[in-house]
C-alpha cells in the first residue's frame, strides 16, 4: 500500500507537469518554418532533419573544417547529455589531457549536460582548469531547488540555479575565445528541443559568438540553459524570434528530449549516399550515461521516481543513437570511438548532483582516460552488472574502467 503523504505528492507531481506549462506568459509560436532569433541571420542554426542544412550540400562547412585541422585530419567529438553524469564526460576529458592524447576538435557537439562542457572541450586543454571548477561547483550546490506552490509552475525545480550556473561558467572571456576559434574554421554546435515545433534545433555557437556583443552574449547563454532544461523538472526558456517583421516566442527545453548526442544534422544520417569530405575523419563520443543493465531498486519517492525515469528515456535512446552513429561512420570511412559509464560503476543516476557523487564521477572519468582504458566497444558497454551490491556506491570493488573487462 503507497502511504498518503507519498501518493499526494507523485498526484501534485503528475499535476504541475501536465498543468503547469499552460500559466506561462508567452506569444504565438511562428505558423511555419523559417523564423530566425531577434537580430541574428537564420543561419545561426538549423532544424536537424533540414535536408538544406546536410553536410551533403554544404562542401563549404567541411572544407572550414579540414582548413582548420592541424594535423591534417578532421576530429570530432559528440558529447551526450545526461545530467549529473557529465561529470564522467568532464573527468574523461581532462585524462585525455593528462595522457597527451586529447586532439583538437575541429567540431565539437553537446546536448544537454554535454552542452554544458562543449565549450570548455572546444577550446582545448589550456581551460581544463576552469572546466574542473565548473565540474566541482555543479556538485557545490543542489541544481535541484524545489518549488513552491507547483500546480502553478511550468516545472518541478527552480531554473535559477542552473541559469545562474550558466551565468557564472560561461564568462565573457570564453564567449571571445569561442568567437576566435570559429572565426578560425572550426564548429560548435549544441541542440535544444523546439517543442513547438517537435523537433531538434541545432545551434551554432561559434557563429553566435563571432557576432559579438551584449545581444549575442545573452542568446549564447540562452541556448546553453534551454539546452540543459529537462522538461517538467526544469522551465523552459523562452526565445523571442521574427518572421516577416513579427516578433514571436519559442519553447526550448533539452535537447535530449529528442536525441542523446549528434555528429551532425540528423538528416546526414539517413542520406543513402556518402558525404564527400568525411573520410579518414576520426569520431569520438562521450556518453554521460550508462547503457548497460543495471538493476536496483527504485525507491517509491518523486525524487528517484524521476531520476530513473530519464535515465531509462537516455539510456533507449543513447543505444539506438550509438547503433545509427556507427553505421554512419562505417559508411563514410570515418574513425569511431565512444565510451559511456559501464554498469559496473555504482551511477546514482542523472539528477545525483551532490558534491561526493560527482567528484567521484569526475574522478573515475579522469583516471580511465589518464590510462588508456577510456574507449569502449558494443560488446563491452552492454555488459550487464555481475554483481549487484546493495551498498550501490558504497561497493569497495573498484568499478571496471569502459575500455576494460
Amino acid at each position: 500500500m503507497v502511504p498518503v503523504k507519498t501518493r499526494r505528492m507523485l498526484c501534485s507531481l503528475i499535476v504541475s507537469i501536465v498543468c503547469g506549462c499552460t500559466t506561462m506568459s508567452r506569444n504565438e509560436a511562428p505558423p511555419v518554418l523559417g523564423a530566425a532569433p531577434a537580430g541574428f541571420p537564420p543561419e545561426v542554426r538549423t532544424l536537424s532533419l533540414d535536408r538544406r542544412s546536410a553536410w551533403a550540400s554544404s562542401p563549404g562547412f567541411l572544407a572550414g573544417l579540414r582548413a582548420a585541422s592541424i594535423d591534417g585530419r578532421t576530429h570530432i567529438l559528440a558529447l551526450s547529455g545526461g545530467g549529473a553524469g557529465g561529470a564522467f564526460g568532464a573527468g574523461a576529458l581532462v585524462g585525455l589531457s593528462d595522457r597527451g592524447e586529447r586532439p583538437q576538435f575541429e567540431l565539437v557537439t553537446g546536448v544537454s549536460t554535454g552542452a554544458l562542457i562543449a565549450p570548455f572541450a572546444f577550446l582545448g586543454p589550456a581551460w581544463d582548469p576552469q572546466l574542473i571548477e565548473a565540474a566541482m561547483t555543479a556538485g557545490a550546490a543542489s541544481m535541484l531547488q524545489w518549488r513552491g506552490g507547483i500546480v502553478f509552475n511550468p516545472a518541478v525545480y527552480s531554473g535559477e540555479p542552473l541559469a545562474a550556473f550558466v551565468e557564472r561558467t560561461m564568462t565573457r572571456e570564453l564567449f571571445e575565445a569561442v568567437a576566435r576559434e570559429a572565426r578560425k574554421g572550426r564548429v560548435l554546435l549544441v541542440a535544444t528541443t523546439d517543442l513547438d515545433k517537435e523537433e531538434t534545433v541545432i545551434w551554432n555557437l561559434g557563429a553566435i559568438a563571432a557576432r559579438g556583443g551584449d545581444q549575442a552574449y545573452a542568446l549564447f547563454k540562452n541556448v546553453l540553459v534551454a539546452s540543459s532544461s529537462i522538461p517538467g523538472l526544469f522551465p523552459p526558456v523562452m526565445i523571442r524570434v521574427e518572421q516577416d517583421g513579427k516578433a514571436y516566442d519559442e519553447m526550448h527545453v533539452d535537447g535530449g528530449t529528442t536525441q542523446s548526442f549528434f555528429i551532425g544534422p540528423q538528416i546526414n544520417q539517413y542520406l543513402p549516399q556518402k558525404i564527400d569530405g568525411l573520410e579518414n575523419a576520426a569520431v569520438y563520443v562521450l556518453v554521460n550515461g550508462q547503457i548497460g543493465v543495471s538493476p536496483h531498486t527504485t525507491t517509491l519517492q518523486p525524487l528517484p521516481i524521476l531520476s530513473r525515469s530519464f535515465a531509462a528515456t537516455m539510456r533507449h535512446i543513447s543505444r539506438t543513437d550509438i547503433s545509427v552513429a556507427i553505421d554512419f561512420a562505417r559508411r563514410n570511412g570515418m574513425e569511431f570511438r565512444f565510451t559511456v559509464i559501464p554498469a559496473s560503476y555504482p551511477f546514482l543516476g542523472p539528477l545525483s548532483f551532490e558534491t561526493s557523487s560527482i567528484q567521484s564521477l569526475f574522478s573515475y572519468g579522469r583516471r580511465c582516460a589518464a590510462s588508456g582504458r577510456l574507449w569502449s566497444s558494443i560488446e563491452r558497454a552492454f555488459l550487464p552488472l555481475r554483481e549487484v551490491s546493495e551498498g550501490g556506491a558504497n561497493n569497495a570493488q573498484e568499478p571496471d574502467c569502459p575500455g576494460e573487462r
